[in-house]
């Protein structure tokens, strides 16, 4: 199914598994709470998809497409690649700041060993928008040269990342804002 074929109940029911999802991950996404939650009956989930995976992988879907979304209107938003560098971290923050929610492929990718395939898919296309975003910027900024970019770029959204889940296993978003500092300070981030 595509994200673009899902409308009305469909997007009630993908942001709901994705608050769902942020706070408990692809294991605790349950389908009769989720029909609780939208207000349908568990039934009615599977008219609009046919099975637990299938809804996952929507979810992850969505989300890394939306991620993509607004990482380029970050970049956008700017016209400077450093400034948008600098603001990247935001990006995790907000997850943070909406009930102490993570990122939801953080989450997944901590039950990777239990996902099906499909999940598994999405979940690291959320990783490759990331990284290929934090590429692009890097290299237009004049940070690093080709050589070395993608290094960088993972190195900055597994330590973003890293923060995240710190910060949320404390509840304590100035956790994150102190990691995200650190990380200024000593040069992997811009500062």
């Amino acid at each position: 199914m595509t994200i673009a074929a899902v409308t009305g109940s469909g997007d009630r029911i993908l942001a709901a598994a994705t608050r769902m999802a942020q706070a408990h991950g692809y294991t605790g996404l349950n389908i009769r709470d989720l029909a609780q939650d939208v207000g349908i009956k568990a039934a009615s989930i599977y008219h609009h998809f046919a099975s637990k995976a299938d809804l996952a992988a929507a979810v992850a879907r969505r989300y890394y497409e939306d991620a993509a979304a607004a990482l380029e209107e970050l970049s956008a938003a700017s016209g400077d690649p450093l400034v948008s560098l600098r603001r990247y971290p935001e990006t995790f923050r907000r997850s943070l700041e909406c009930d102490n929610r993570m990122c939801l492929s953080s989450f997944m990718a901590a039950e990777y060993d239990d996902l099906p395939e499909a999940v598994k898919k999405e979940v690291q296309a959320f990783a490759d928008v990331n990284v290929a975003w934090l590429r692009r910027s890097l290299e237009a900024s004049g940070v690093v040269t080709g050589e070395g970019s993608r290094e960088r770029a993972c190195a900055i959204y597994a330590a973003v990342a890293g923060a995240q889940l710190m910060a949320r296993g404390r509840a304590d978003i100035a956790l994150f804002d102190t990691l995200i500092g650190t990380y200024r300070a000593v040069g992997l981030l811009p500062g």
